[in-house]
């Protein structure tokens, strides 16, 4: 089979818009809700997941094959476990400011059920390659919704992005900043928006 044969772009792209794990799949939500209120932190939460899932993706299709039935679930915690502590590390050691925002949510990457369904849905029964492509499409279809919203919460809510003030302290100081945009509430409300407008107007009814 080709690298880059339909199929594969099928894994691939699916992620992306009508199979993502957040808006159609209703996975990952906790940790879409707790690293948002900027834009950095989500940015990097999720990149550590589509890393994380695409490598965990790999391993477990490597070794699929010698995996007994009965602890498959405990090997894949394993493998993440081991795949999400090398990464908490390197973000210490590079990004350690993102490090203590993000707080314990990069430990309970161990828990998220994208990756978890990922690894008993997909990689227990393909090859690494399409494993491989599945993880980054999952990944990657995870971190745009956090971008998305964590983008609007920072820029409506402390006039920046990035930590870079886009909208002069004055005006900011007049009225333009809303603090209900950095609260756990408004998360969920724009992740309900975000839902509704890719089932309103992207997902296709079969009836």
């Amino acid at each position: 089979m080709s690298l880059f044969s339909k199929q594969n772009k099928k894994v691939f792209t699916e992620p992306l818009n009508i199979n993502n794990p957040i808006m159609v799949q209703v996975l990952g939500i906790c940790s879409s809700l707790a690293v948002t209120s900027q834009l950095k932190p989500a940015i990097v939460m999720g990149l550590a997941v589509t890393i994380i899932t695409a490598f965990s993706n790999v391993i477990i299709s490597l070794i699929r094959n010698t995996i007994p039935n009965r602890i498959r679930i405990i090997v894949q915690l394993v493998v993440v476990a081991a795949l999400v502590t090398i990464v908490s590390q390197i973000l210490k050691a590079v990004a350690y400011d993102v490090s203590v925002q993000l707080s314990v949510y990069v430990g309970l990457i161990i828990t998220n059920c994208i990756l978890m369904g990922r690894l008993e849905a997909f990689a227990m029964t393909n090859k690494p390659w399409p494993s491989f492509l599945d993880g980054i499409g999952n990944g990657l279809g995870y971190a745009m919704i956090l971008v998305i919203v964590g983008a609007f919460r920072e820029f409506f809510g402390r006039g920046s992005l990035l930590g870079f003030q886009i909208i002069p302290k004055s005006v900011c100081d007049a009225g333009w900043n809303n603090g209900m945009m950095t609260m756990p509430a408004m998360a969920l409300i724009l992740l309900g928006c975000v839902i509704w407008i890719h089932r309103a107007y992207f997902v296709k009814d079969d009836k």
